[in-house]
Protein backbone atom coordinates (compact mmCIF):
# COMPACT_ATOMS: atom_id res chain seq x y z
CA UNK A 1 0.00 0.00 0.00
CA UNK A 2 2.93 2.27 0.82
CA UNK A 3 5.12 1.68 -2.24
CA UNK A 4 1.31 2.21 -4.06
CA UNK A 5 1.41 5.47 -2.37
CA UNK A 6 4.97 6.77 -2.94
CA UNK A 7 4.66 5.43 -6.89
CA UNK A 8 1.31 7.94 -7.28
CA UNK A 9 2.81 11.03 -5.45
CA UNK A 10 6.24 10.64 -8.03
CA UNK A 11 3.91 9.94 -11.12
CA UNK A 12 2.01 13.19 -9.62
CA UNK A 13 5.48 15.13 -9.47
CA UNK A 14 5.39 14.42 -13.14
CA UNK A 15 2.38 15.10 -13.95
CA UNK A 16 3.21 18.48 -12.26
CA UNK A 17 6.47 18.80 -14.40
CA UNK A 18 5.35 18.30 -17.51
CA UNK A 19 1.67 18.87 -18.25
CA UNK A 20 -1.20 16.04 -19.12
CA UNK A 21 0.73 16.06 -23.04
CA UNK A 22 3.83 15.70 -21.68
CA UNK A 23 3.26 12.71 -18.86
CA UNK A 24 1.33 10.80 -21.81
CA UNK A 25 4.60 11.23 -23.93
CA UNK A 26 6.81 9.26 -20.75
CA UNK A 27 6.93 5.26 -21.83
CA UNK A 28 7.46 2.42 -19.41
CA UNK A 29 11.97 1.97 -20.64
CA UNK A 30 15.03 0.58 -19.44
CA UNK A 31 18.38 2.68 -20.23
CA UNK A 32 21.73 0.65 -20.00
CA UNK A 33 24.52 2.68 -18.85
CA UNK A 34 28.30 1.54 -18.93
CA UNK A 35 31.69 3.00 -18.10
CA UNK A 36 35.45 1.42 -17.42
CA UNK A 37 34.94 3.22 -14.05
CA UNK A 38 34.52 1.37 -10.75
CA UNK A 39 32.10 1.21 -8.18
CA UNK A 40 33.05 4.44 -5.44
CA UNK A 41 34.30 6.61 -8.75
CA UNK A 42 33.25 9.70 -9.38
CA UNK A 43 32.39 8.82 -13.03
CA UNK A 44 29.80 6.47 -11.66
CA UNK A 45 28.94 9.30 -8.76
CA UNK A 46 27.97 11.47 -11.53
CA UNK A 47 26.33 8.36 -13.51
CA UNK A 48 24.47 7.55 -10.42
CA UNK A 49 23.07 11.31 -10.01
CA UNK A 50 21.78 10.60 -13.55
CA UNK A 51 19.65 7.76 -13.10
CA UNK A 52 18.23 9.25 -9.86
CA UNK A 53 16.98 12.54 -11.71
CA UNK A 54 15.89 10.62 -14.78
CA UNK A 55 13.62 8.24 -12.56
CA UNK A 56 11.88 11.22 -10.24
CA UNK A 57 11.51 13.78 -13.30
CA UNK A 58 9.89 10.73 -15.70
CA UNK A 59 7.66 9.12 -12.62
CA UNK A 60 9.86 6.15 -12.16
CA UNK A 61 8.83 5.16 -16.05
CA UNK A 62 12.59 5.06 -17.62
CA UNK A 63 14.54 3.52 -15.31
CA UNK A 64 18.73 3.48 -15.39
CA UNK A 65 20.83 0.61 -15.22
CA UNK A 66 24.27 0.98 -14.76
CA UNK A 67 26.99 -1.05 -15.79
CA UNK A 68 30.71 0.13 -14.41
CA UNK A 69 33.64 -1.51 -14.01
CA UNK A 70 34.10 -2.24 -17.68
CA UNK A 71 31.35 -5.50 -16.99
CA UNK A 72 30.28 -4.87 -20.67
CA UNK A 73 33.56 -4.94 -22.41
CA UNK A 74 36.13 -1.77 -23.31
CA UNK A 75 35.22 1.19 -24.79
CA UNK A 76 35.45 -0.08 -29.00
CA UNK A 77 33.12 -2.80 -27.99
CA UNK A 78 31.09 -0.10 -25.86
CA UNK A 79 30.72 2.27 -28.89
CA UNK A 80 29.83 -0.45 -31.40
CA UNK A 81 26.97 -1.70 -29.03
CA UNK A 82 25.82 2.34 -28.87
CA UNK A 83 25.78 2.43 -32.71
CA UNK A 84 24.14 -0.64 -33.16
CA UNK A 85 21.11 0.48 -30.43
CA UNK A 86 21.85 -2.82 -28.29
CA UNK A 87 23.49 -0.27 -25.49
CA UNK A 88 21.54 3.17 -24.47
CA UNK A 89 24.33 5.38 -22.90
CA UNK A 90 28.20 4.94 -22.29
CA UNK A 91 30.26 7.64 -20.10
CA UNK A 92 33.94 7.28 -21.98
CA UNK A 93 37.46 9.72 -22.52
CA UNK A 94 36.25 12.30 -25.01
CA UNK A 95 40.14 11.22 -26.52
CA UNK A 96 38.98 7.95 -27.20
CA UNK A 97 36.07 9.30 -29.46
CA UNK A 98 38.87 10.17 -32.00
CA UNK A 99 38.41 6.84 -33.91
CA UNK A 100 34.92 7.72 -35.16
CA UNK A 101 35.46 11.63 -35.39
CA UNK A 102 39.17 12.15 -35.77
CA UNK A 103 38.93 15.95 -34.34
CA UNK A 104 38.47 14.15 -31.03
CA UNK A 105 42.25 13.82 -30.81
CA UNK A 106 42.27 17.53 -29.70
CA UNK A 107 41.17 16.47 -26.38
CA UNK A 108 44.16 14.40 -25.48
CA UNK A 109 46.55 17.13 -26.28
CA UNK A 110 48.86 17.75 -23.77
CA UNK A 111 49.40 20.49 -22.02
CA UNK A 112 45.85 22.09 -23.33
CA UNK A 113 44.32 23.56 -20.25
CA UNK A 114 45.93 25.16 -16.86
CA UNK A 115 42.98 24.53 -14.99
CA UNK A 116 39.94 23.38 -14.70
CA UNK A 117 38.05 26.53 -14.95
CA UNK A 118 39.35 26.71 -18.60
CA UNK A 119 38.17 23.31 -19.25
CA UNK A 120 35.07 24.03 -17.96
CA UNK A 121 35.02 26.90 -20.34
CA UNK A 122 35.91 24.87 -23.58
CA UNK A 123 33.63 21.75 -23.16
CA UNK A 124 30.22 23.60 -21.82
CA UNK A 125 30.60 26.05 -24.43
CA UNK A 126 30.39 26.23 -28.35
CA UNK A 127 33.38 24.52 -28.89
CA UNK A 128 32.29 21.55 -26.66
CA UNK A 129 28.67 21.45 -28.05
CA UNK A 130 30.52 21.53 -31.39
CA UNK A 131 32.46 18.66 -31.21
CA UNK A 132 29.41 16.59 -29.91
CA UNK A 133 27.42 17.50 -32.88
CA UNK A 134 29.65 16.05 -35.46
CA UNK A 135 29.22 12.26 -33.31
CA UNK A 136 25.73 12.26 -34.86
CA UNK A 137 26.81 11.19 -38.37
CA UNK A 138 28.36 8.23 -36.90
CA UNK A 139 25.36 7.10 -34.97
CA UNK A 140 25.98 8.84 -31.43
CA UNK A 141 24.51 11.60 -29.64
CA UNK A 142 26.22 13.59 -27.06
CA UNK A 143 24.42 14.56 -23.82
CA UNK A 144 27.08 16.35 -21.85
CA UNK A 145 31.00 16.24 -20.41
CA UNK A 146 31.36 14.82 -17.16
CA UNK A 147 35.20 15.13 -15.51
CA UNK A 148 38.20 12.56 -15.33
CA UNK A 149 40.11 15.54 -14.30
CA UNK A 150 44.11 15.99 -14.80
CA UNK A 151 46.30 12.98 -15.69
CA UNK A 152 49.44 11.65 -13.58
CA UNK A 153 52.19 9.16 -14.44
CA UNK A 154 52.60 5.94 -11.91
CA UNK A 155 55.27 3.44 -12.54
CA UNK A 156 57.11 0.40 -10.58
CA UNK A 157 60.51 1.65 -11.20
CA UNK A 158 61.89 4.78 -10.13
CA UNK A 159 60.97 8.74 -9.07
CA UNK A 160 60.55 10.63 -11.72
CA UNK A 161 62.23 14.19 -11.10
CA UNK A 162 63.44 15.00 -14.12
CA UNK A 163 62.59 14.20 -18.19
CA UNK A 164 65.18 12.31 -18.31
CA UNK A 165 63.16 9.46 -15.63
CA UNK A 166 61.05 8.59 -18.32
CA UNK A 167 62.85 7.01 -20.77
CA UNK A 168 62.74 3.23 -21.16
CA UNK A 169 59.48 2.65 -19.13
CA UNK A 170 56.96 0.28 -20.59
CA UNK A 171 53.82 2.75 -20.23
CA UNK A 172 49.94 2.12 -20.75
CA UNK A 173 48.35 4.08 -23.07
CA UNK A 174 44.62 4.74 -24.05
CA UNK A 175 44.77 3.10 -28.00
CA UNK A 176 44.71 6.15 -30.18
CA UNK A 177 47.72 7.25 -31.82
CA UNK A 178 48.17 10.68 -30.59
CA UNK A 179 48.89 9.23 -26.63
CA UNK A 180 51.36 6.73 -28.88
CA UNK A 181 53.30 9.66 -29.74
CA UNK A 182 53.50 11.61 -27.04
CA UNK A 183 55.28 8.73 -24.90
CA UNK A 184 57.39 7.91 -27.43
CA UNK A 185 58.70 11.66 -27.62
CA UNK A 186 59.77 11.24 -23.63
CA UNK A 187 61.51 7.98 -25.35
CA UNK A 188 59.31 5.90 -23.40
CA UNK A 189 57.40 2.31 -24.55
CA UNK A 190 54.27 3.07 -25.09
CA UNK A 191 51.83 0.05 -24.74
CA UNK A 192 48.35 0.56 -25.94
CA UNK A 193 45.91 -1.66 -23.67
CA UNK A 194 42.13 -1.84 -23.16
CA UNK A 195 41.39 -0.76 -19.29
CA UNK A 196 40.20 -3.63 -17.82
CA UNK A 197 43.17 -5.38 -18.18
CA UNK A 198 45.90 -2.47 -17.05
CA UNK A 199 46.00 -3.65 -13.45
CA UNK A 200 46.83 -7.20 -14.10
CA UNK A 201 49.49 -6.30 -16.84
CA UNK A 202 51.04 -4.22 -14.03
CA UNK A 203 51.12 -6.30 -11.11
CA UNK A 204 53.04 -9.23 -13.90
CA UNK A 205 54.93 -6.36 -14.49
CA UNK A 206 54.19 -6.50 -18.08
CA UNK A 207 53.95 -2.95 -17.87
CA UNK A 208 56.10 -0.88 -15.75
CA UNK A 209 53.71 2.36 -15.45
CA UNK A 210 50.57 3.71 -16.68
CA UNK A 211 48.65 7.64 -16.63
CA UNK A 212 45.51 8.38 -15.26
CA UNK A 213 43.70 11.11 -13.00
CA UNK A 214 44.16 10.35 -9.50
CA UNK A 215 40.99 9.63 -9.03
CA UNK A 216 41.51 6.38 -11.26
CA UNK A 217 44.67 5.29 -9.75
CA UNK A 218 42.73 5.43 -6.12
CA UNK A 219 39.57 3.69 -7.21
CA UNK A 220 41.28 1.24 -9.51
CA UNK A 221 43.75 0.25 -6.20
CA UNK A 222 47.24 0.94 -8.63
CA UNK A 223 48.77 1.82 -5.69
CA UNK A 224 48.82 -2.07 -4.81
CA UNK A 225 51.28 -2.52 -7.90
CA UNK A 226 53.08 1.14 -9.00
CA UNK A 227 55.15 2.98 -5.96
CA UNK A 228 55.98 6.03 -7.63
CA UNK A 229 53.66 8.82 -8.70
CA UNK A 230 54.68 11.59 -10.73
CA UNK A 231 52.26 14.88 -10.36
CA UNK A 232 52.49 15.72 -14.32
CA UNK A 233 48.98 16.83 -14.86
CA UNK A 234 50.01 16.64 -18.34
CA UNK A 235 46.35 15.88 -19.98
CA UNK A 236 43.06 17.22 -18.89
CA UNK A 237 40.43 14.46 -19.46
CA UNK A 238 36.74 15.47 -20.20
CA UNK A 239 34.44 12.23 -20.33
CA UNK A 240 31.53 12.08 -23.19
CA UNK A 241 28.12 11.33 -21.79
CA UNK A 242 27.17 9.88 -24.93
CA UNK A 243 23.69 8.02 -25.64
CA UNK A 244 22.81 5.77 -28.83
CA UNK A 245 20.96 7.86 -31.84
CA UNK A 246 18.83 4.64 -32.70
CA UNK A 247 17.30 4.87 -29.10
CA UNK A 248 17.63 8.61 -29.18
CA UNK A 249 15.47 8.71 -32.32
CA UNK A 250 12.95 6.89 -30.17
CA UNK A 251 12.13 9.21 -27.62
CA UNK A 252 9.99 11.58 -27.60
CA UNK A 253 10.19 15.23 -27.09
CA UNK A 254 9.24 15.03 -23.06
CA UNK A 255 11.71 12.19 -22.87
CA UNK A 256 14.47 13.55 -24.34
CA UNK A 257 14.04 16.87 -22.66
CA UNK A 258 14.29 14.42 -19.33
CA UNK A 259 17.30 13.15 -20.29
CA UNK A 260 19.10 15.93 -21.32
CA UNK A 261 18.00 17.99 -17.97
CA UNK A 262 19.12 15.26 -16.11
CA UNK A 263 22.78 15.41 -18.07
CA UNK A 264 23.44 18.51 -17.42
CA UNK A 265 21.70 18.55 -13.40
CA UNK A 266 24.00 15.53 -13.37
CA UNK A 267 26.95 17.04 -14.78
CA UNK A 268 27.40 19.89 -12.50
CA UNK A 269 26.81 17.40 -9.33
CA UNK A 270 29.65 15.21 -10.73
CA UNK A 271 32.62 18.01 -11.19
CA UNK A 272 31.80 19.12 -8.13
CA UNK A 273 32.18 15.83 -6.30
CA UNK A 274 35.02 15.00 -8.65
CA UNK A 275 37.17 18.29 -7.28
CA UNK A 276 36.02 17.88 -3.80
CA UNK A 277 37.79 14.46 -3.70
CA UNK A 278 41.23 15.88 -5.15
CA UNK A 279 43.15 16.64 -1.66
CA UNK A 280 41.71 13.74 -0.02
CA UNK A 281 42.31 11.78 -3.16
CA UNK A 282 46.42 12.36 -3.02
CA UNK A 283 46.76 11.62 0.82
CA UNK A 284 44.81 8.56 0.67
CA UNK A 285 47.15 7.27 -2.12
CA UNK A 286 50.61 8.68 -0.25
CA UNK A 287 48.75 6.56 2.96
CA UNK A 288 48.51 3.54 0.21
CA UNK A 289 52.65 3.74 0.07
CA UNK A 290 52.90 6.11 -2.99
CA UNK A 291 56.26 8.30 -2.96
CA UNK A 292 54.82 11.29 -5.10
CA UNK A 293 56.83 13.55 -6.73
CA UNK A 294 56.68 16.82 -8.48
CA UNK A 295 58.80 18.21 -11.30
CA UNK A 296 60.36 21.62 -10.76
CA UNK A 297 59.19 24.16 -13.39
CA UNK A 298 62.32 24.22 -15.68
CA UNK A 299 61.83 20.31 -15.94
CA UNK A 300 58.00 21.00 -16.71
CA UNK A 301 59.35 23.41 -19.42
CA UNK A 302 61.25 20.74 -20.53
CA UNK A 303 58.24 18.27 -21.21
CA UNK A 304 56.50 21.23 -22.56
CA UNK A 305 59.33 21.28 -25.09
CA UNK A 306 58.89 17.99 -26.23
CA UNK A 307 55.44 18.09 -26.45
CA UNK A 308 55.38 20.44 -29.56
CA UNK A 309 56.32 18.41 -32.45
CA UNK A 310 53.53 16.04 -31.65
CA UNK A 311 51.05 18.97 -30.57
CA UNK A 312 52.26 20.45 -34.05
CA UNK A 313 51.12 16.73 -36.40
CA UNK A 314 48.15 16.09 -34.51
CA UNK A 315 47.10 19.69 -35.40
CA UNK A 316 47.43 19.02 -39.11
CA UNK A 317 45.16 16.00 -38.50
CA UNK A 318 41.99 17.49 -36.52
CA UNK A 319 42.44 20.58 -38.44
CA UNK A 320 43.78 23.99 -38.13
CA UNK A 321 39.94 24.87 -37.76
CA UNK A 322 39.17 22.65 -34.52
CA UNK A 323 42.61 23.68 -33.02
CA UNK A 324 41.70 27.72 -34.00
CA UNK A 325 38.15 27.40 -32.02
CA UNK A 326 39.64 25.75 -29.08
CA UNK A 327 42.49 28.66 -28.72
CA UNK A 328 39.75 31.06 -29.48
CA UNK A 329 37.73 29.86 -26.46
CA UNK A 330 40.65 29.60 -24.50
CA UNK A 331 41.80 33.39 -25.41
CA UNK A 332 38.71 34.33 -23.82
CA UNK A 333 38.59 32.68 -20.83
CA UNK A 334 42.38 33.78 -19.87
CA UNK A 335 41.55 37.36 -21.02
Amino acid sequence: MKRMMIKTLVTAVALATFGMAGAQDIKERTIKFATQNPKGHPIVTGMEKFAEIVTAKSGGKIKVNLFPGGVLGGDAPNVSALQGGTLEMVSMNSGILASQVKEFAIYDFPFQFANAKEADAVVDGPFGKMMHDKLQEKGIVGLAYFELGFRNMTNSKRPITKVEDFAGLKIRVIPNPINLDWVKALDANPTPMAFPEVYGALESKALDGQENPLNVILANKFAEVQKHLALTNHVYNPQSVIMSKKFWDTLSGAEKKIVTDAAAEATKFQRQASRDAAGSTLDQLKKAGMQVTELPPAEIAKLRDKMRPVIAKYAVSVGQETVKAMQDELAKVRR
